[in-house]
């Protein structure tokens, strides 16, 4: 009975090894995926975009007061969609587009504050802009 208690305790103490193992080949396994995603030339990887230097000081405020005038009332996604065809971006990148989203609501909100702008209520969970 001890012989096979002991037995039992080193087939157990081996499993748990084998385990560990196969973690750690499992996270070198995503690591070298993760490096041939880097390196790879195919082309599939966006690059970033720098946000603050695609934009003059004070342009998205002005395209999207144009388009305000121009239009009436826009929601912050067509806002965007304006500035990026204003601005000859692709209008089908949709980290992008969020990106620049979130920095219109941002700029938006201090002209609102400024009495410039004035924010409605949302549209489809999105804030509805007006000049």
């Amino acid at each position: 009975m001890t012989t096979l208690k002991t037995k039992r305790h080193q087939i157990e103490a081996a499993i748990a090894g084998y385990e560990r193992a196969l973690e750690q080949a499992r996270a070198d396994l995503s690591h070298v995926n993760a490096c041939i995603a880097m390196f790879d030339a195919s082309g599939d990887v966006t690059p970033y975009i720098d946000l603050h230097r695609l934009f003059k000081r004070g342009e998205v405020i002005a395209i999207c007061k144009d388009a305000l005038k121009a239009e009436g009332d826009l929601d912050t996604r067509e806002l965007a969609y304006r500035v990026m065809t204003a601005k000859g971006l692709d209008t089908g990148d949709k980290v992008l587009s969020r990106s620049l989203c979130l920095r219109i609501v941002q700029a938006l909100r201090m002209q609102a504050k400024r009495g410039k702008v004035t924010a409605l209520d949302k549209r489809k969970g999105v804030r509805v802009w007006r000049v």
